[in-house]
């Protein structure tokens, strides 16, 4: 857990202070040089930096660029977790707390967009509405808001039978106060595992559209971006382009979904004796 927790906390303020650290703002046309393409790790550049992970086809310090590409990748997944665990809870709480055709409309629509696989509907809405930081935000949300719903709805219908609930029923208690004052915080800790989860889940998913060439444009950082730069110079020997990306990406999600799993038996009443 403490390893899992360092190599995170160590990415995330890579990515947090990427322009204070980066060598080179890899984006900024004025600071890229063509003389220093696909140069090898450890290399010197033609102003004489070292160039400690090579560099891609246009000049660009890899180095540099994982850690803006980091900093993207970890946005993309905090803001359409957050997003997607807000609009799913409350919908999920709201049709486990009224039922009827509230919990039959949110739960079937819910089930409809499980049936399909989450890259397809990324896919689809990506190809609808284009290619851009604030569209693959959404896009990803659209995709995660379902498993929110069905493991809160799930929370929810265990909940509201307990003595609490039927207490502040007695008060007369509003509605909104219910939901989100008694009943959400007693569903949180499976919710809490579920959104860490998605977070690696969502940071995998934008880093695979942007691979495909449907995620973020070519003029903003990504690990998929960069990984698919590199990918046409693998069998020409130049891998540094795609291979420290691609570990960059691998760190991330694995050091989250190692904390995701510590977070489950801390959260979890029958794991924490062992």
């Amino acid at each position: 857990m403490r390893t899992a927790l360092a190599l995170l906390a160590l990415l995330a303020l890579a990515a947090v202070l990427a322009p204070w650290i980066a060598p080179q703002n890899p984006y900024d046309l004025a600071q890229l040089q063509l003389v220093d393409s696909r140069l090898p790790p450890l290399a010197r550049s033609a102003a004489g930096a070292i160039r400690w992970l090579g560099t891609d086809d246009q000049g660009r310090d890899m180095l540099s660029a994982i850690l803006y590409g980091l900093r993207t990748s970890l946005a993309v997944g905090l803001a359409s977790t957050a997003l997607g665990f807000a609009i799913g809870v409350s919908l999920g709480l709201a049709a486990a707390w009224f039922g009827g055709w509230v919990d039959a409309l949110v739960m079937r629509f819910a089930d409809l967009q499980l049936s399909f696989p989450s890259i397809l509907i990324a896919l689809v809405l990506l190809a609808v509405f284009g290619q851009g930081l604030d569209k693959i935000i959404l896009a990803l949300v659209a995709v995660q808001w379902a498993y929110y719903a069905r493991a809160a709805h799930a929370s929810a219908l265990v909940e509201r039978r307990k003595e609490y609930i039927d207490a502040a029923i007695a008060l007369a208690l509003p509605d909104a106060r219910i939901l989100f004052r008694h009943l959400l915080p007693n569903c949180l800790p499976p919710l809490l595992v579920l959104a860490a989860v998605q977070v690696a889940s969502a940071i995998t998913l934008e880093a695979t559209l942007s691979f495909l060439g449907l995620g973020l444009p070519i003029t903003e950082p990504s690990l998929g971006l960069l990984i698919a730069n590199g990918f046409n110079y693998l069998l020409s020997g130049r891998y540094w382009i795609s291979f420290f990306p691609g570990i960059a990406l691998l760190l991330a999600v694995a050091a989250i979904n190692l904390v995701a799993d510590r977070l489950h038996e801390a959260l979890d009443p029958r794991g924490r004796g062992r």
